[in-house]
């Protein structure tokens, strides 16, 4: 099944709500940058909740999310944007770890809990929207859970779970956003409250074929939810080689020639992706041209 996002509306729009099936995508960001289990749960995580908060957007809107704590996977970084189009890498791919205390992966050692967490939104403005907030717990949704509540105002409560094979393989992956809205007493919060706490893991729940749809009434009951629509989800970089050599021409004709002299030749490398672009002589000596007649 192809990733999907649900958005949705419950309670007469006392409750926002949004749920996901990310494991596709963070299949090939696994893929892409070969993350050993821990890693993967993290940045899975990081990737589906990003996923979410990019759907808030409108239009040509863009999110960039960091999470950088104390811990050996150094920074997490995870772009999206309001079309459902996300993407993501770590600084230490290869982090693995014995389960913790309650048998699952141990993200909050792999990432830390001093640190912090920020969300850069691009609106289209000349300046941008910057949050941020401290880790609270390295977990990754508690941590956003607290961001939407100290950096946007917003009650939320976020839920993202990835499901890792033997073989560092990705068996299923999703999450939920819960938002309470202006008219929600603290009897519907107290029924919200008990349902995730009542709740299976969101890996569970996606590795046994329950939709997106299926999550939220699993949240928020069923026949409370009102779908408004869904949005497809993918792992997509907005790298590409004529970015790559835009950013190498405008180097000028100086470094472009000491690369020549030098390495004969230059090679760049996608973080997100790990895409690796290739130049030879002939192509530097094409890009000096055009850098030249700039």
């Amino acid at each position: 099944m192809s990733d999907y996002l649900v958005r949705a509306t419950a309670f007469e729009g006392k409750v926002r709500a949004y749920a996901i099936q990310s494991t596709r995508a963070v299949s090939e960001a696994q893929q892409r940058q070969d993350t050993w289990a821990t890693a993967s749960a993290a940045l899975g995580r990081t990737l589906t909740i990003s996923a979410m908060m990019g759907v808030m957007l409108k239009g040509k809107d863009k999110l960039t999310i960091k999470v950088e704590g104390d811990g050996p996977i150094g920074a997490i970084i995870a772009d999206s944007d309001a079309n459902g189009n996300v993407r993501g890498y770590v600084g230490n791919p290869h982090v693995d770890f014995d389960l913790n205390v309650a048998g699952k992966l141990d993200v909050a050692r792999a990432v830390g809990t001093n640190g912090t967490l920020s969300v850069v939104k691009d609106l289209g403005m000349r300046d941008h929207f910057t949050g941020q907030v401290p880790l609270v717990t390295g977990e990754i949704s508690e941590d956003f859970t607290y961001y939407f509540v100290n950096s946007e105002q917003i009650p939320s409560a976020v839920g993202a779970g990835v499901l890792v094979d033997t073989d560092h393989s990705i068996l299923a992956s999703g999450g939920f956003i819960v938002q309470m809205m202006p008219g929600a007493d603290d009897e519907l919060i107290d029924s919200i409250e008990q349902k995730l706490g009542a709740m299976s893991p969101i890996s569970s729940l996606v590795r046994d074929g329950h939709s997106p749809e299926e999550m939220l009434h699993h949240v928020l009951g069923e026949g409370n939810v009102e779908v408004l629509d869904t949005v497809p989800i993918q792992f997509k970089c907005q790298c590409s080689r004529e970015r790559v050599e835009t950013a190498i021409a405008s180097l000028g004709d100086e470094e472009i020639q000491r690369m020549i002299e030098e390495d004969q030749g230059a090679e760049a490398k996608c973080h997100f992706c790990n895409e690796d672009y290739q130049f030879n002589v002939q192509d530097l000596q094409n890009l000096k041209s055009i850098s030249g007649t700039e």
